[in-house]
């Protein structure tokens, strides 16, 4: 897998695919929001991770967003770091095995734990990004 993931960052790269996406999507974005685009990354994290593999959104999604963020003149490790708030959420997704093996341990249905903790995982994603500004790890 973290070859495949290698031998894909590389092809998107070499091709300049990536900085095309990238500016696909920076005309997208209003220029009074750039300012603000590691906070936009922390929020979508939550709901990108949730519906896709990690290796799709951190080798596929996020030097998109990397790429875009630094037109706005935001360092690529602020995104990096803000991509990260959204993971409480990613660990409720049903394309993570080992949520599954727990849940199947512990003889409880999928269904009602992501019912039941789901919206925890989406306040504390939330708090997490309010810290985060607060303190200064990702820009506001």
């Amino acid at each position: 897998m973290i070859f495949a993931a290698g031998v894909f960052t590389g092809i998107l790269a070499g091709t300049e695919m990536v900085d095309a996406m990238a500016n696909s999507l920076i005309q997208h974005i209003p220029d009074q929001m750039g300012a603000h685009f590691a906070v936009i990354t922390a929020i979508i994290s939550a709901p990108f991770t949730f519906f896709m593999s990690n290796d799709a959104f951190y080798y596929g999604v996020l030097p998109l967003l990397a790429k875009a963020g630094a037109a706005y003149g935001i360092d690529p490790a602020l995104i990096g770091r803000a991509s990260l708030l959204g993971l409480p959420v990613h660990l409720l997704s049903p394309l993570v095995p080992s949520t599954y093996l727990l849940v199947g341990m512990v003889g409880e249905d999928f269904g009602a734990l992501q019912r039941t903790f789901l919206k925890w995982a989406c306040g504390s994603t939330l708090v997490m990004i309010v810290v985060c500004v607060l303190l200064g790890i990702i820009p506001l």
